[in-house]
């Protein structure tokens, strides 16, 4: 057997052993009424097994199918009624670039004067939903990687398995999208043909572009287009889009189980406190702005929530939210910290190397 064919088999064997946890943990918490438990679940008991050791493995090809299906069902909730929510999104924009400035400063504070932490390393240990470009500016200045990275990576953990329970226990989910079924199978079987292949090339395209998450936004934005347009009213099957949500937290689940075990312990605290912070900054501003501007408040909660935006679209998805309220609002703080967080790292390098030399 020759090496390369002996790899894959162990992959093959990795990704199914992924798999079945991933639909375990997510069964265990669904059929126990855990909101977003497939994913939840899932996610949970991946990271479990990567943390105790366990070589958790997803693969690449897969994983860009998914975003792209993941980006259908997110813009199949869009309805000709959520573009009257529209006219109140550039303010609620502006106020999430306020919001997302005071969670960084409020994070990083704690981290630098309660972890004693240094201040380049505080600011992208807090930098709100962006853990690829605070590790690759983290290597460009020389910062220690490794809390950074279990600081962030805590943080989505806790934030994507504990809101849906907060949200859960609060009662404060909305209503499944209903769409009457009006076509008969082949008609069904080509629209669906058509969206796919729609919603693909979109997501190709974005990918293309290098816009953020381009094959889940593309996808979603081409199917939300269709959908609120009333061009296409199917969507995919719920079994299918089941399979998408532990699928979904399998991928995530095996990219937090990575984190070395001894420093997640070491850091975890860091990692909680940093959470509820930003997390309780993010919910007061979020609250203020919702009743400014009479928008729903568990919309604005998941918007200005400091995690990754494929995960927190996804969540008010499986929440009955608006994930295009959601998905545009996230995809606004990627751009924001993304454009922000090199001048903002320059800064505080700056400041404190004119203090150690003061």
């Amino acid at each position: 057997m020759s090496f390369s064919r002996a790899k894959s088999i162990v992959r093959l064997r990795r990704f199914a052993e992924t798999m079945l946890a991933a639909i375990v943990g997510g069964a265990a918490l669904s059929f126990a009424g855990v909101p977003a438990g497939w994913m939840s679940g899932a996610i949970l008991a991946v990271a479990g097994l990567g943390i105790l050791g366990r070589t958790m493995h997803f693969p690449d090809p897969l994983a860009r199918a998914l975003f792209v299906l993941i980006g259908i069902t997110l813009g199949g909730a869009v309805t000709p009624e959520t573009l009257n929510t529209m006219a109140a999104w550039p303010l609620s924009l502006l106020a999430l670039a306020i919001s997302m400035t005071l969670v960084t400063v409020a994070s990083a504070s704690y981290l630098r004067f309660v972890h004693g932490w240094d201040g380049v390393s505080a600011l992208l240990g807090a930098a709100p939903g962006a853990l690829s470009q605070s590790l690759l500016l983290a290597a460009d200045y020389r910062v220690n990687v490794r809390p950074i990275a279990t600081v962030q990576t805590v943080r989505l953990f806790v934030l994507i398995v504990a809101l849906p329970a907060a949200f859960g226990l609060a009662g404060a989910g909305g209503l499944p999208p209903v769409r009457a079924v009006t076509e008969s199978l082949p008609e069904y079987l080509m629209h669906l043909a058509v969206l796919i292949a729609v919603c693909a090339f979109a997501g190709w395209l974005a990918q293309y572009f290098r816009l953020p998450g381009g094959l889940m936004v593309g996808s979603m934005i081409a199917s939300g287009v269709l959908h609120g347009a009333d061009v296409i009213s199917v969507m995919l099957p719920w079994p299918v889009i089941t399979a998408c949500l532990v699928a979904t937290g399998a991928l995530i689940g095996a990219r937090l189980g990575t984190v070395d075990r001894a420093q997640l312990v070491r850091l975890g605290v860091a990692g909680c406190g940093t959470l509820v912070v930003a997390t309780s900054v993010a919910c007061l501003l979020a609250l203020i702005v919702a009743s400014l501007l009479s928008l729903r408040v568990a919309d604005v909660v998941i918007a200005y929530a400091p995690g990754g935006m494929e995960a927190m679209t996804i969540l008010a998805f499986i929440l009955h939210l608006d994930p295009a309220f959601v998905g545009a609002h996230q995809l606004a703080r990627f751009l924001f910290v993304a454009l922000a967080m090199p001048f903002a790292v320059a800064a505080v390098r700056s400041w404190e190397r004119t203090k150690g030399g003061a």
